[in-house]
């Protein structure tokens, strides 16, 4: 081996190495592509979908809850929430329906909004297409959100 390191020999491992890793990066890319369960729910996706998801977002929702992990961890995971009220609409806005209008005195527990009959839909509907969105596999990790 030579003594001395050459502007030449660094220029070499310089370009090499950045090949090398851009191929490794490229292989990674192809690999977890192919690893992506196909998750086309876009049939699904309706304006009342839409709408529901502008209210989540309007009213702050995920400043409590979770939705597929991302969010607060104050009140319950809302990811599999259709699943867990028997696959019921109408129980989700039930639900929603009977907050009481100042909270529980002493408990935490979510407010009463006012929806309309229409937002109540939409926002259901919203957490319907939401649990049928299987990407983030084994989540949540327990039925109870």
């Amino acid at each position: 081996m030579r003594e001395t390191f050459t502007k030449g020999m660094a220029r070499n491992i310089y370009y090499g190495g950045g090949v090398f890793f851009f191929l490794v990066l490229i292989g990674l890319t192809v690999d977890t592509v192919r690893g992506l369960p196909k998750t086309d729910n876009s049939q699904n996706l309706t304006e009342e979908v839409a709408a529901g998801k502008r209210l989540w977002e309007i009213n702050n929702c995920i400043g409590c809850h979770t939705l597929l992990g991302e969010g607060a961890y104050f009140a319950p995971e809302l990811g599999n929430v259709y699943t867990r009220f028997g696959e019921s609409t109408d129980a989700i806005k039930g639900f929603i329906m009977s907050r009481p209008k100042d909270g529980i005195p002493g408990r935490r527990s979510m407010p009463q909004f006012n929806f309309t009959p229409d937002e109540l839909e939409e926002i259901a509907q919203f957490l319907k297409y939401v649990d049928g969105i299987k990407v983030a596999r084994d989540w949540p990790p327990n039925k109870e959100g």
